[in-house]
C-alpha cells in the first residue's frame, strides 16, 4: 500500500517545488533597492595663520592637517621667523591660530626687564599658547613639573583653544582652573 502512494507524493512534491521556483522567478521584486553612498568627507578646518609668514590670514585645510601645513598654506616663513616655540607636528583643530614669532620678538622677550627680573605687567594674563616654563611656573599653584605638563600638552595637541582646555592637562582639576582663570589667556 505504501508503494502506491510514493509516486503520488513524489509528483506532489516536485509540483510544489516547480511552482515555488516559477513564482520566485516571475514575481516582481519588493522594496526599494539599497543605494550605498560614499562616506561624508570631513569639513575643512579654518585656521588663522599670523606672525612671521608671507601671507597671514585665514586658510581652509583638510582635517588632520599639521601646523607645518598651515604655515605652507600662508606662503611659508619670512626671513627672521623663529620656529623654536612652535611644534610643527601638532595636529590642528577647527578655529586654531598658528602664530609664528619673529626672532626679533623672541630676543626682545628674553632681554626685556620684565622677563629677566621675573616681573609681570599687573593685570596682564599669561598666554597659555606662548608662555615658557618659567612664565607658567610663576603662576600660583603651578610648579616646574606642572609647567612642563602644560607645555608637553601644548606641543602634542596644539594650541589651547580656550582656558578651559587646561582641564585636559594631567594634574589640573576644576579647583586649580578656577584659581588660574583670571591669570591666563589664549591668544
Amino acid at each position: 500500500m505504501r508503494s502506491r502512494f510514493v509516486p503520488y507524493f513524489a509528483g506532489l512534491l516536485s509540483g510544489l517545488l516547480t511552482g515555488g521556483i516559477l513564482w520566485l522567478i516571475l514575481s516582481q521584486p519588493r522594496g526599494a533597492p539599497v543605494t550605498l553612498l560614499p562616506p561624508p568627507s570631513p569639513a575643512p578646518l579654518r585656521i588663522h595663520v599670523a606672525g612671521a609668514v608671507r601671507a597671514p590670514g585665514v586658510y581652509s585645510l583638510q582635517a588632520g592637517s599639521l601646523v607645518e601645513q598651515a604655515i605652507e598654506a600662508a606662503g611659508g616663513l619670512v626671513e627672521g621667523a623663529s620656529l623654536d616655540s612652535i611644534n610643527l607636528a601638532a595636529r590642528l583643530q577647527d578655529g586654531d591660530q598658528v602664530r609664528v614669532p619673529s626672532r626679533a620678538a623672541a630676543v626682545e622677550e628674553l632681554t626685556s626687564p620684565v622677563s629677566t627680573l621675573g616681573l609681570e605687567t599687573p593685570g596682564a594674563p599669561v598666554n597659555l599658547n606662548t608662555a615658557s616654563a618659567a612664565e607658567l611656573d610663576r603662576l600660583p599653584g603651578i610648579g616646574p613639573s606642572l609647567a612642563k605638563e602644560i607645555i608637553a600638552y601644548r606641543e602634542s595637541h596644539g594650541v589651547f583653544a580656550a582656558v578651559e582646555d587646561l582641564l585636559l592637562v594631567p594634574g589640573i582639576g576644576p579647583a586649580k582652573l578656577a584659581s588660574l582663570r583670571d591669570l591666563v589667556s589664549v591668544q
